[in-house]
């Protein structure tokens, strides 16, 4: 294991896996798993990483969720990617977050390099008393390996009623506007909204926005990558410059692009100072940085500024209104943020998640008993908690 100075960068690890490591797209038929099966497999692949059984369980039900909601780049075909940076150091499987005494409605949480998922759960848990406390609440994490799909942690906030952001900083993938190198990670930006009756299980429940400030999430360039798709136009440049819609481009030293040109690069930026200087993992693009998900989790209490009833039943009545907007030429209808996830959810619950055979393959390669091969951990050797365990606090 490495530790210290001498952890590799994510630059190092995060082209492990399928799409960015990969010889190239797909040959083989895309598999129909369900979500159990799948979550299975998962915790399975995590268990022979080392991870305890609550928190591959934990890590596993995360990422299936992401694929579930349509969001594949950052479900489980990061499996492979995790266990690199397991076998590099970079993750610790076993490691337990632990929550720093409040100071005020400011709250730490140190990942103690844990998987990014454990960690920010953490944060969230934490974060709710404060905001139930003082109306408003912010967490930084330190330490923190990449947490997965980022709405996942607001849409948890914004079921307990308060309005939910998060963002974190990322290792550099992305030009500046103007720019042909990398000094910008994709920086993700989530925010979600309690909406609609509090008791009402049936209905919609937040309002998740949920994006990256680059033109294209990498994840989404390793999967098209991945289905021998070709990149959409103006999502990212070759090394000398040029724009292209070829993904390899982009892992033989190309870079990424701000979506909406100085707008998109403009809250990069920002993004970039406040995820990564507050959680202490750094700027990005400068010496120092640790390679880090630089996240920052926001939480606010309605309640402390109107009747929460109210301002869920305003919210309610505000997407209704959106949503019932006359399409324009060349469009269905009009839709609010979270609407595409719910309608993923549904469609994959019922039918299944599409896997690329590649992922299948590489998944399957991490459990013994379906690959023939073997890892040198053993989940069931050594200490370690054998449920989600509870991030740890001195207080």
């Amino acid at each position: 294991m490495h530790s210290g100075g001498d952890r590799p960068s994510a630059a190092d690890w995060m082209d492990a896996g399928v799409g960015a490591g990969s010889g190239g797209a797909d040959e083989g038929p895309t598999r129909i798993v369900s979500s159990g099966e799948l979550t299975e497999l998962a915790e399975a692949a995590l268990l022979n990483m080392g991870a305890p059984r609550g928190t591959a369980l934990a890590v596993a039900a995360s990422l299936v969720d992401s694929n579930l909601v349509g969001h594949d780049s950052h479900g489980v075909r990061r499996l492979p990617i995790y266990a690199r940076a397991v076998d590099l150091g970079r993750i610790e499987p076993g490691a337990v977050p632990e929550v720093e005494p409040t100071d005020g409605a400011v709250l730490t949480v140190r990942g103690h390099r844990a998987f990014g998922q454990v960690a920010a759960a953490a944060a969230v848990r934490a974060l709710n008393g404060v905001v139930e406390g003082h109306g408003i609440g912010i967490a930084a994490v330190r330490d923190c390996n990449h947490i997965g799909r980022l709405g996942e942690y607001v849409e948890s906030l914004a079921e307990s009623g308060y309005i939910g952001i998060a963002l974190c900083n990322v290792d550099p993938t992305v030009a500046p506007f103007g720019g042909r190198e990398r000094r910008l990670g994709t920086n993700p930006l989530a925010w979600a909204l309690p909406c609609g009756p509090a008791d009402d299980g049936a209905g919609e429940g937040t309002v998740v926005m949920d994006w990256a400030t680059s033109a294209v999430a990498e994840g989404k360039l390793a999967m098209a990558r991945a289905r021998g798709e070709r990149a959409p136009e103006g999502v990212l440049m070759d090394s000398a410059g040029r724009v292209s819609t070829q993904p390899a481009d982009f892992y033989q030293g190309g870079a990424l692009l701000p979506f909406a040109g100085h707008k998109g690069y403009g809250l990069s930026v920002m993004i970039e100072a406040v995820g990564g200087l507050l959680s202490g993992g750094g700027i990005s693009c400068l010496p120092g940085y640790s390679g880090d998900n630089g996240t920052v989790l926001v939480g606010i209490d309605p309640a402390r500024f109107m009747p929460a009833d109210a301002f869920r039943a305003q919210v309610e009545d505000f997407c209704a209104e959106l949503r019932s907007t006359p399409a324009a030429e060349g469009a269905d209808e009009v839709l609010v943020p979270g609407d595409v996830e719910r309608r993923a959810r549904a469609e994959r619950t019922e039918n299944g998640i599409p896997v690329p055979s590649s992922v299948w393959e590489e998944l399957n390669a991490l459990v013994p008993d379906r690959s023939g091969g073997h890892r040198t951990s053993d989940p069931r050797a050594g200490g370690g908690p054998v449920a989600d365990p509870p991030a740890q606090s001195p207080r």
